[in-house]
């Protein structure tokens, strides 16, 4: 089996490359700017907003898969570079939706919890969108344009994700052990809810669901915790003071995108079909010890 993911030289897309070595696949990890090195994955630089590049290279890969992990996902980014991160978000996406379904190849897409507004939690995979951001609404408008260019295509809607990062990139996670070992105070919101996931058991469902999956799933860890109270179990871990957290609210934080309250994901139909993710106890001592 042979699987392409885009995206790879990210958080998401590197660890999806990580596990499929794991798991015995034939992987290639499509990069733009950061480089990575993984023994057993080749690796493959594209520009996907280059919809000619973007063809060029399926065709030569020929994958059974693609895994599309690549996209501006900083929120606060996309809402002050709208028309940079349409081209990412939302025309590449459903060009390569497009393409795989021409040549019947089975296609996912990492979609983001980010698309509710957070008055309506947990969200399973029927409820209403809504979302805040431009983030959120080019995601929301990339699902709607894969599954009107390919109805095989499997969405899979993604929580907050922990865990290793490769080289070069920097997510939540490290950014607040970088903080707290530095003896700064962290400040997190005490009102901003979400159902976390490790990377690597996202990594897991991807690989399970895709070709096997379509329409849209829900990849949510099983317990909804707040950005404080998540931030005060990582302190523990590393043996940090919890006067070292500090609680704050939405708010109190002046930044360029607006942020949903609440956006627990239901993801009972994933689980249903053998998505097991592990505590956020568990998983993150995988990561901080």
């Amino acid at each position: 089996m042979k699987i392409a993911v885009s995206g790879a030289g990210g958080f998401l897309g590197w660890n999806i490359c990580r596990v499929a070595i794991e798991q015995g696949y034939d992987i290639t990890g499509i990069i733009h700017n950061n480089d990575v090195h993984l023994d057993g994955c080749a690796t493959e630089r594209c520009d996907l907003t280059d919809h000619d590049a973007a063809e060029k290279l399926i065709e030569r890969i020929r994958p059974d898969i693609v895994i599309h992990c690549a996209a501006a996902s900083d929120p606060n980014f996309c809402q002050q570079n709208q028309d940079l991160a349409e081209k990412i978000n939302v025309q590449s996406p459903a060009y390569l939706a497009h393409l795989c379904a021409r040549k019947s190849i089975a296609f996912s897409f990492t979609s983001t919890d980010l698309v509710f507004d957070g008055n309506g939690a947990p969200y399973d995979e029927n409820a209403e969108i809504n979302p805040l951001s431009v983030y959120g609404m080019q995601k929301a408008a990339a699902e709607q344009s894969i599954l009107k260019e390919n109805s095989s295509a499997l969405i899979c809607r993604m929580p907050l994700m922990y865990g290793a990062v490769p080289q070069g990139v920097k997510r939540f996670l490290q950014q607040w052990i970088d903080q707290l070992q530095s003896g700064k105070i962290l400040s997190l919101f005490k009102d901003e809810f979400r159902t976390p996931v490790s990377a690597v058991d996202a990594a897991r469902g991807l690989l399970m669901f895709t070709g096997n999956v379509h329409g849209m799933l829900h990849l949510g860890g099983k317990e909804r915790i707040s950005r404080y109270d998540f931030g005060l179990l990582a302190a523990e871990m590393l043996g940090v003071s919890p006067d070292r957290i500090s609680g704050c609210r939405q708010c109190d934080i002046k930044m360029a995108a607006p942020r949903p309250a609440d956006v627990s994901l239901n993801s009972s139909k994933a689980y249903s079909l053998g998505f097991s993710p592990g505590s956020i106890r568990v998983e993150l001592k995988k990561v901080l010890l």
